[in-house]
């Protein structure tokens, strides 16, 4: 058994993916609708990280309100914090909080995409 994605419902699946694809350089696996259900959906990876994203296509999206401790997130290890967060800064991602820092553990920081769907970058000083 092993761990195979994370989802997020979203307003819109062309914006949506755009912003992971353009902004975050997830790469979309495949997407389609699902007539049974209703909904969008589409499958995206970064590294070994997957994530889906769903469109209900019977109701409105509503957005939801980001709050600590902004769960549930999606988090992705990274290598450079700081090159993460230049690289959230010049694409004008929502930072939520951070990066903050237990010293000598991890350094983390938390943003969201264009729907409030929480995600954090961690970088792991002494991994085990």
């Amino acid at each position: 058994m092993g761990f195979d994605h994370c989802a997020f419902q979203v307003s819109n699946m062309d914006k949506a993916i755009e912003f992971y694809t353009k902004k975050l350089d997830f790469k979309l696996n495949f997407r389609g609708i699902n007539k049974d259900e209703n909904e969008e959906y589409a499958f995206l990876d970064f590294k070994d990280a997957r994530i889906e994203l769903i469109q209900d296509l019977s109701t409105a999206y509503i957005k939801p309100e980001i709050k600590k401790p902004y769960c549930p997130h999606f988090c992705i290890e990274i290598e450079d914090m700081k090159e993460a967060v230049e690289m959230l800064k010049r694409n004008n991602i929502n930072i939520i909080r951070g990066p903050l820092e237990i010293a000598g553990e991890e350094t983390w920081i938390y943003f969201s995409d264009l729907d409030n769907n929480v995600l954090e970058y961690i970088q792991w000083f002494n991994k085990k």
